[in-house]
């Protein structure tokens, strides 16, 4: 019983320092992959724009269902 943790605890650091190695590697070589970081910026700003431009095209198109439906069903509340 007195072994558990001393296995346990060696066989923990074990995989998270071999798991921090693999993860600083990857990091690593990434950074050294791509080294024009003002075209991947545009790339992010690009994809950003598109898609808070489909968001508000969502919205205004659902708004307009709703209104249409509204004045179809007679639900709206102004005074008549």
């Amino acid at each position: 019983m007195d072994w558990i943790p001393i296995v346990f605890v060696t066989f923990k650091v074990l995989v998270l320092g071999i798991g921090m190695f693999f993860a600083i590697k990857w990091h690593y070589d990434q950074g050294q992959k791509d080294k024009d970081k003002q075209k991947q910026a545009r790339a992010v700003l690009r994809a950003a724009g598109k898609v808070a431009v489909l968001f508000l095209l969502a919205l205004l198109g659902l708004s307009l269902l709703a209104w249409f439906l509204v004045k179809k069903t007679g639900l709206d509340m102004s005074m008549p």
